[in-house]
């Protein structure tokens, strides 16, 4: 299953961070739907019923548009069926945070949107999954290894983004999870703004990850599945179907029950942990990745995102959320470093 994420970029950082190659085989950069960049807030700790960033075909939204033109939008953690009656979405009698592959086409709230087309990626640093201890659940994450070196302050500095939302060069930040979901558009039947929402499409759990939970979400593994899984024109549902399989690539840490409640939203939530003495444990490839990448720049939409509680806020917080977490920390918390522009 999936029920946490992490997802901290900017939303301009995200739009780098995806970019794709067309069927021609032009690297593009997405551009967001209007406004959805002002409801997307990077978060340490993302939980079912919070707007997240995915990807998905523009022509969703545009009718007129390419239907390989990729689009970012902010949307809710949940499906919400379009024929749902309620006026309210909270009023839904079960869970729509995940979706079994295996019932994708027997459940009428998923097999409508996966027959439409309605296919989205999910966008995140990583997710949280919890095994079964003996006085407890552990919590880990779990994310793409790590293995290219962040940008060097010159490589940002001469990046440069063609306009008109193409991306001229290739990403070398941190490697962002993409996971298969399905979306569906509904409006309250009394009339108002319509809501956009997902569901992560979850498999049996791959060999490493089998000791700490059963299920993960269906990963999408590299920019070719990621166009196979948004492209609904060319790649039809059934098709579509055949990437939603267990893959054995994925890395992950242990974490600091921090993380257990939702409203602690800070670096802690991601930092190592050591489980029998709970200190900081000896770095792995992908740790140190992190570790660079995260200590590396700090842009300022993220300093904006961390400064934005109202003084009261902050100080009504426990001191150990304020402390320095690490690099994790410093990564957020950087006066003196440049924006990232790559």
């Amino acid at each position: 299953m999936c029920g946490r994420t992490a997802c901290t970029l900017a939303p301009d950082e995200l739009k780098r961070a995806c970019s794709y190659r067309n069927r021609r085989g032009q690297r593009r950069q997405p551009r967001w739907r209007d406004g959805d960049a002002d409801n997307y807030r990077p978060s340490y700790n993302k939980n079912p019923q919070s707007m997240s960033p995915v990807l998905l075909s523009r022509r969703h939204f545009d009718k007129d548009a390419p239907v390989d033109k990729c689009v970012l939008a902010s949307m809710r953690w949940g499906l919400v069926p379009s024929w749902f009656k309620e006026s309210d979405p909270s009023k839904m009698q079960y869970s729509t945070s995940n979706c079994r592959s295996e019932n994708i086409l027997q459940k009428k709230s998923y097999k409508d949107p996966m027959l439409k087309g309605q296919r989205c990626v999910i966008l995140a640093d990583g997710f949280y999954e919890w095994q079964k201890v003996e006085k407890g659940k552990q919590p880990f994450f779990i994310y793409f290894p790590q293995t290219q070196p962040g940008p060097s302050q010159e490589e940002r500095k001469n990046s440069d983004s063609e306009s008109g939302g193409e991306a001229a060069g290739e990403w070398t930040g941190w490697r962002l999870l993409t996971m298969a979901g399905v979306f569906d558009c509904w409006t309250p039947p009394g009339g108002g703004e319509p809501l956009y929402s997902y569901s992560v499409i979850t498999v049996n759990a791959s060999p490493n990850l089998q000791s700490i939970h059963d299920r993960m979400p269906a990963i999408l593994d590299g920019e070719e599945e990621v166009r196979q899984w948004l492209d609904f024109g060319e790649v039809k549902s059934l098709e579509a179907l055949k990437l939603l399989q267990s893959k054995n690539i994925l890395t992950f840490h242990p974490v600091s029950s921090f993380v257990n409640n939702t409203r602690n939203n800070s670096p802690e939530c991601l930092q190592p942990v050591d489980l029998n003495s709970k200190k900081e444990p000896k770095s792995t490839a992908s740790s140190k990745m992190m570790a660079s990448w995260l200590s590396s720049s700090s842009p300022s939409k993220r300093k904006e995102f961390h400064t934005s509680e109202s003084k009261e806020e902050q100080e009504s917080k426990p001191q150990n959320q304020r402390k320095s977490a690490g690099g994790l920390q410093q990564w957020l918390q950087g006066t003196n470093k440049k924006p990232r522009t790559k």
